[in-house]
């Protein structure tokens, strides 16, 4: 009883405080919510079973090292931003635009990655918690997005997203205080424990490499060009980062030591079924954070894939058809492939992206004299290819 009233009390603390009329004028924290929305979304509630399976007792250092990168890609991002937006050199189109389609496709598989899980945690805790049932939600909440899309639009529903991630950050907020009594129980009695890693070598580095998309979504600072400036939208991605990176070290450690092998669930919803061992209250609020969660980004990355279409075809593709072939290339993936298998094929479409920024970024500094910069982008253009071409799902 005691844990459960600290949880509910750190989601209500945590509430008010992001509801605060202060923290919501503040221009960065505003530019914050949207790389937050997908950062600390779809990736934090699949993460964790999926590093401490795989990993062990390692897990926090593959942890740091997704941070990192991801950290290190979005770095070449904010050079083009400043470089390129203050008007030191021009965008190299061609590759622009080639990026600028990668990222397109991208969207349309985050979406399938977001909608699947959507329908994973809507019957998770119902007695139609099973694959085909998912899918079947997965599917209705295709053709409810798409047909708002196509009939009125996304602004009525685009307000979702300051509300959906203040409601998740609370939400994890509460998850963290319960894994943090949960830890130091077990730290008391002695309980900890340390497993070994499933997999290692090649294999590991590979699986690392399909993982990518669970800390994805801080590109999209790029894109609110419209209503921020590059300060302010460069200064959003780096705290955007920097306070995903602390929130998942935090749940990672806590996680990772606590649950013995025989406890781990190994499923998309396995975080429900695993903190339902803490208390009975964390399953239904990571229920509600993960609907609320999938939903809003979904909704972001149809618009923004749609928009992004009609822009590079010179509008021969309209806003609406867009979110057609999306929902269909999404239901097709949703009812021949798994979640792990999305996430995979997500990893690697981001990863084309980030390989190309980071390409534009290296001929930025080459144009710019700033020859170590270039060579240092040139490696992460190529560090970024190699996810792409080697990223590996989860075999389940």
């Amino acid at each position: 009883m005691i844990l459960n009233l600290a949880i509910l009390a750190a989601v209500a603390i945590f509430g008010v405080v992001l509801w605060w009329p202060g923290l919501r004028a503040s221009a960065t924290w505003r530019a914050m919510t949207t790389p937050l929305a997908s950062i600390i979304g779809s990736g934090f509630l699949v993460l964790g079973p999926i590093l401490d399976n795989q990993y062990g007792a390692l897990a926090p250092a593959v942890m740091l090292a997704l941070c990192l990168g991801s950290y290190l890609l979005g770095g070449a991002i904010r050079y083009n931003m400043h470089a390129i937006e203050a008007g030191a050199v021009s965008w190299p189109q061609g590759v622009e635009t080639l990026a600028s389609w990668a990222l397109s496709f991208a969207y349309i598989v985050s979406v399938a990655y977001y909608l699947n899980l959507f329908g994973a945690f809507a019957v998770s805790l119902t007695p139609f918690d099973d694959v085909i049932f998912a899918r079947i939600v997965t599917s209705a909440i295709y053709l409810v997005i798409v047909g708002v899309g196509w009939t009125r639009g996304f602004k009525s529903l685009e307000v979702m997203e300051y509300l959906s991630v203040s409601v998740k950050l609370a939400i994890i907020a509460g998850l963290l205080v319960g894994l943090g009594f949960f830890f130091a129980e077990k730290s008391g009695q002695g309980a900890l424990v340390f497993l070994d890693p499933q997999i290692s070598g090649w294999a590991a580095l590979t699986l690392g490499f399909g993982l990518i998309v669970t800390v994805q979504g801080f590109e999209t600072s790029r894109y609110l060009g419209a209503t921020y400036d590059t300060d302010t939208r460069v200064r959003s991605m780096q705290w955007a980062q920097w306070l995903s990176a602390a929130i998942y070290m935090t749940y990672i450690v806590l996680i990772t030591y606590t649950f013995a092998r025989d406890d781990l669930q190994f499923s998309e919803t396995a975080i429900v079924e695993m903190m339902g061992v803490i208390t009975p209250v964390l399953p239904l609020l990571l229920v509600a954070a993960a609907l609320a969660a999938q939903f809003s980004a979904a909704v972001a990355d149809t618009s923004g894939s749609g928009g992004l279409m009609a822009e590079l075809s010179g509008h021969r593709i309209r806003p609406r058809m867009g979110y057609v072939i999306l929902t269909v290339v999404g239901l097709g993936l949703t009812w021949v492939t798994d979640v792990f298998q999305i996430i995979s094929y997500a990893s690697r479409a981001f990863a084309v992206y980030y390989a190309l920024q980071a390409a534009i970024a290296a001929m930025a500094a080459q144009r710019q004299g700033a020859r170590g910069r270039a060579v240092w982008f040139a490696a992460l253009a190529l560090l970024a290819f190699a996810v792409a071409v080697f990223g590996q799902a989860v075999e389940v």
